[in-house]
């Protein structure tokens, strides 16, 4: 249990990346293959997936994400610091209209895979969806839940409690190492019987 944990522990959400480091299909698909596995409401698995770890659709799909909200004066990576790998997770509207928490589960055991394997990753939700729609060709019977950006971590991030006036936003120090304040576990349980 101690090594999963120290697992789901340093899986933060990454948001600089060598981008020197190529990310290849094969890695990405083998994500794609964990997410197949885990579970799905009423078993409907209506997600789809587009990967990319092409630099041109690298770039398209960057320029429709939203990065950081509250480092308000941090526009975003370098380009030496952009991801080199995306995965976007779509619901298919032809198997169900309600995607209940599938999107959630499959996000989050593909970064803890890619943890497994060196790497990194930050989900996305503020997404210009119009856009990459657009820029991707995706029919108008997919919807976009997520994307997840991916590559070799060159940021360091930390986990720190709460302070004790209630702030949750993460933050950079000056030796920009990431914060990502987390509720005491005290405070989690309200009742064990």
């Amino acid at each position: 249990m101690d090594k999963f944990k120290e697992l789901v522990k340093s899986n933060r959400s990454c948001r600089r990346f060598d981008n020197g480091f190529a990310l290849d299909t094969r890695t990405l698909t083998d994500l794609v293959e964990l997410a197949r596995y885990t579970a799905s409401g009423a078993n409907n698995q209506p997600l789809k997936y587009i990967i990319s770890s092409s630099r041109e659709q690298n770039d398209r799909i960057f320029s429709c994400l939203t990065w950081a909200a509250y480092l308000k004066d941090w526009k975003g990576p370098e380009p030496a610091e952009h991801p080199t790998g995306y995965i976007v997770i779509l619901g298919d509207t032809t198997i169900s209209n309600n995607f209940w928490c599938d999107h959630g589960i499959a996000a989050q055991t593909m970064l803890l895979g890619a943890r497994a394997r060196g790497l990194a990753g930050c989900i996305f939700a503020a997404i210009n969806i119009k856009k990459l729609k657009n820029l991707l060709g995706i029919g108008d019977h997919l919807e976009v839940l997520l994307v997840i950006a991916l590559g070799k971590p060159v940021e360091e991030a930390c986990i720190d409690d709460v302070d004790d006036g209630g702030d949750i936003r993460y933050f950079r120090d000056e030796n920009q190492v990431h914060h990502v304040p987390k509720r005491k576990l005290e405070d989690l349980i309200l009742k064990a019987f």
